[in-house]
């Protein structure tokens, strides 16, 4: 697969799935039989596994928004450094809704088979977004 057309599936993600909050996009995108190399407590496998996850986040970050800072691709591979922002207004990995404003930098890594975004690796900085939820102390607090 083309680099531009990775990055390309990678970005249209991004816009309509995770800043548009659009699911119903997801068998454009995502394989059927898609892996999360690293899930959340809880999330299923494929794409309806995934699909519960981000319905989960889109619930607990009703405005949530994505950035991409940067994106790089080779051949079927594309990796991003984005930072995501939302308020927590709904439970969230069994943290009650604090109203807190968070704001989390992430790192993924997409792999493609057809077209379509089959395999997902994130890792983001979850300390942080624990802080800002109120649930782990800051640094020297």
């Amino acid at each position: 697969m083309p680099n531009h057309a990775a990055q390309s599936v990678d970005r249209r993600f991004v816009e309509e799935v995770l800043n548009g909050h659009n699911l119903g996009v997801l068998p454009e995108l995502v394989t059927d039989d898609f892996t999360e190399e690293n899930p959340v407590p809880g999330q299923g496998p494929g794409r309806e596994g995934l699909r519960d996850f981000l319905q989960q986040m889109f619930t607990a970050f009703p405005d949530l928004q994505w950035t991409v800072e940067q994106m790089v691709a080779d051949d079927d591979m594309v990796m991003a450094w984005s930072t995501w922002q939302g308020t927590h207004l709904g439970a969230f990995l069994g943290i009650p809704p604090t109203g807190n404003r968070v704001s989390v930098e992430a790192w993924t890594r997409d792999v493609f088979r057809d077209g379509k975004i089959s395999s997902s690796r994130i890792l983001m900085d979850n300390l942080a977004l624990l802080q800002q939820l109120g649930v782990t102390p800051a640094a020297g607090a």
